[in-house]
């Protein structure tokens, strides 16, 4: 059984980041993709074929059998809890110009792209993922901006931030696949034969093109800049936040592919839109370019070990 379970945990695993490898290796190797042309693929996979490959998942799916307030509930309290237990520790940085990114990398994970990729291995399917999406992208988004304004010289709130953020959560191309895809379900509306193979074809596209991209972008030279509190982010992202409330979910009865979520939410790698929205906002970026990279490299092995821990408890 011991055996089962570890062959189950890397089957679902190492698929996923040996596509990576490609993708770093088709840029450092080859010279087949460069740093624009990842960016450029990676927005395509996150404003259209993601967003189309969760409206397809939902919108085939019965609502009710999908919907579950609880999991959506948990989820909110979770990534707050995380937010606020790394907002209280950035205090006790020497560094206080890195408190913002020192969160931002700490929580904000890249469960829609990575969590796609790891579902589609384990169950062949989305499953609950959108439930993990709605319950923490719009918190991940105003936490972000919140932070990355308030603690910059001379930051603050104003009223034209505050409207620039309900915007970004609105129009966000993940929130918009999920809800369109929630509410195909809810009114059934048969889809024609020609538009399902259309959003079929370009949903398949999601899942690797946006792992190559993922991999093209990893660059080992920026996590030795910040190596410290990288270090401290890398932990939490992928191992203290699962061992504090994967206990938590347990208890309170969660199993199989809704714990499967769960997991990814809270040890999935760090967003590489961290670094892009830290530079954006007047930080230096360097710790959470740092993180990305080394919670994308090291999350091969804590993934692993997370999958085999809980198959072998006959938790997933």
């Amino acid at each position: 059984m011991s055996v089962e379970n570890l062959q189950y945990s890397l089957n679902a695993t190492v698929p996923v980041f040996l596509i990576m490898v490609l993708g770093y290796l088709l840029r450092r190797r080859t010279r087949m993709m460069d740093q624009r042309f990842a960016d450029y693929l990676n927005a395509f996979v996150f404003k259209a074929a993601l967003p189309v490959q969760l409206f397809e998942n939902l919108s085939t799916s019965d609502f009710h059998t999908i919907w579950d307030g609880g999991v959506v509930l948990f989820c909110f309290l979770v990534t707050l809890a995380s937010i606020l237990l790394l907002l209280a520790l950035s205090y006790l940085l020497r560094d206080r110009s890195i408190q913002a990114e020192f969160v931002q990398a700490g929580y904000r994970g890249s469960q829609a792209l990575l969590g796609s990729a790891l579902m589609q291995n384990l169950y062949g399917g989305n499953g609950p993922l959108a439930l993990v999406l709605i319950g923490a992208v719009p918190l991940y988004n105003v936490a972000a901006v919140a932070l990355l304004t308030l603690m910059v010289p001379g930051g603050h709130l104003d009223r034209k931030t505050i409207g620039k953020t309900l915007r970004g959560i609105v129009t966000n191309p993940i929130i918009l696949g999920i809800a369109a895809g929630l509410l195909w379900s809810l009114l059934q509306i048969p889809q024609p034969v020609i538009m399902q193979r259309a959003v079929e074809s370009l949903s398949v596209t999601a899942t690797p093109l946006g792992l190559l991209a993922l991999g093209a972008s990893i660059d080992m030279k920026k996590v030795m800049g910040c190596w410290r509190p990288t270090a401290v982010c890398t932990a939490f992202k992928l191992v203290i936040f699962a061992a504090l409330f994967l206990p938590l979910a347990v208890a309170l009865g969660y199993r199989g592919e809704v714990l499967a979520v769960i997991l990814i939410m809270l040890s999935s790698p760090t967003t590489v839109s961290c670094f892009s929205m830290a530079r954006s906002m007047g930080h230096d970026g360097t710790l959470s370019s740092g993180t990305v990279m080394l919670t994308t490299v090291l999350s091969a092995f804590t993934f692993t070990f997370w999958i085999y821990l809980l198959r072998s408890l006959s938790l997933m």
